[in-house]
């Protein structure tokens, strides 16, 4: 992989890269959602929180897309009966993802495929998230439960493909 401004190859794909390409909307095929990705500047914790009301969030000391390093977002999960805001779904069921899922990520004209290489649950006060390193990332997280302060689920997944949309 090439710094920036130069043609990036990834599973026999071209585009150009940037720095500062924000994500936009991630999508799961295989839970059968796509969700908005607020791009806080932010990163105090009552600024992240209020960014979860209305989607999920990569968290502003994380990679861009294109960046050496890891795409970190966040997002709610909830499985009570009764949700009033659909945004503390948002992340139901990544738990269930599995090796070689695919998730892809809209960004401007491309789309960013990453293929899951794990998931696994951790104590939050146990938890550090590698957000530095030389291979394109990205990783998610969320509660095990809404309001849960104690487990994380967490996916990690390896770039794959860029694809121009």
């Amino acid at each position: 992989i090439e710094d920036l401004d130069k043609k990036q190859t990834v599973s026999s794909t071209s585009v150009s890269v940037s720095d500062n390409i924000l994500p936009e909307t991630i999508i799961f095929d295989s839970l059968d959602r796509s969700i908005n990705v607020l791009n806080p500047a932010s990163r105090t914790v009552s600024d992240l929180d209020n960014a979860l009301l209305s989607g999920v969030v990569r968290h502003p000391d994380s990679a861009t897309m294109g960046q050496s390093g890891a795409v970190f977002i966040l997002g709610h999960s909830s499985y009570l009966p009764s949700v009033l805001n659909s945004n503390f779904k948002a992340f139901n069921g990544i738990q269930n993802l599995k090796w070689g899922d695919i998730i892809r990520v809209k960004s401007g004209s491309s789309e960013y495929v990453y293929r899951v290489e794990k998931v696994y649950r951790a104590k939050a006060a146990n938890t550090t998230v590698p957000i530095s390193g030389e291979k394109q990332r990205l990783i998610l997280a969320t509660c095990n439960s809404f309001g849960s302060v104690d487990d994380r689920y967490i996916v990690e997944a390896d770039l794959f493909e860029i694809k121009q949309i």
